[in-house]
């Protein structure tokens, strides 16, 4: 699934070519991917309008049209959202075609079909999934405010910063790597990390994240860019899907356990249970 820096990658490239455009057509061949209004609805509200910028927050890709709505996208699994010319073949798991004023289209393509798109008012976030309960976005919030979300948790702390309504954005493969960099076992509880502890899992996980952008994402599978071209962070990673291999910082070969019904990859020696 695209973390954070997949998705700010996505965005970073789409803002300069979307602002300011104009939605003349829409095409949807696969209902059940428009999350909310309706097909008919979705299809017929967005042409004519023009597009005022491109954001995100967590996971979800929101385009800000002009007046009071968003387009919101969570590309899940295997999702991606292309810019391409019309004239371009489309790939036959596109569900969604999006056509704009300089003879460019957006296109949502999702082979596993669980990628879902929004049109929702701006004052109605609720509609869009789990686009309003999210929490802080870990790349603007202060280590004060981590620390201050981290009292009285006493769950494992990699189910804990996977949770979207704590952190937004973290996944997988992020959280794997931000808890080798602290040298934090993925099944401790939180209750059991001290403050050095949680300083360390902080600044890691900025780390990582800010790694993740400046390499334009991980490709491990399915994520590319609005262009199709995949990232190159999975070049740069320590433990995640590197099972059996020898750790960078030690030699011990990586480990894959099963941690709230997660794959987590970690380093036996390096991160120990405390």
């Amino acid at each position: 699934m695209p973390e954070l820096p997949e998705v700010e990658t996505i965005v970073r490239s789409l803002r300069p070519l979307l602002t300011g455009r104009e939605i003349v057509d829409v095409k949807v061949t696969y209902d059940p991917i428009i999350g909310y209004p309706d097909k008919e609805t979705f299809a017929a509200e967005l042409p004519g309008r023009q597009i005022e910028t491109v954001g995100r927050r967590g996971k979800y890709i929101v385009i800000y049209l002009v007046g009071n709505e968003l387009l919101v996208t969570h590309l899940r699994m295997s999702g991606k959202l292309i810019y391409i010319e019309n004239a371009a073949e489309i790939d036959k798991h596109t569900h969604v075609v999006i056509s704009l004023d300089n003879g460019y289209q957006l296109r949502f393509v999702e082979i596993r079909k669980f990628g879902r798109m929004y049109l929702i008012p701006k004052t109605a976030p609720q509609k869009a999934g789990g686009f309003a309960n999210l929490g802080p976005e870990p790349l603007e919030m202060s280590e004060e405010e981590f620390l201050q979300a981290m009292e009285k948790k006493k769950t494992r702390i990699k189910p804990l910063i996977l949770k979207q309504e704590f952190i937004a954005g973290i996944g997988n493969i992020y959280a794997d790597e931000a808890l080798f960099l602290s040298k934090i076992h993925p099944e401790r509880t939180a209750d059991t990390l001290n403050l050095e502890d949680k300083k360390l899992l902080f600044k890691a996980i900025q780390q990582v994240l800010l790694q993740g952008i400046e390499n334009r994402g991980t490709t491990r599978r399915d994520y590319v860019d609005s262009f199709g071209e995949s990232g190159n962070n999975q070049n740069y990673l320590n433990v995640y899907g590197l099972e059996g291999e020898p750790c960078k910082n030690c030699g011990t070969p990586i480990l894959r356990i099963q941690v709230g019904g997660r794959s987590s990859h970690y380093c036996p020696n390096c991160q120990s249970k405390g």
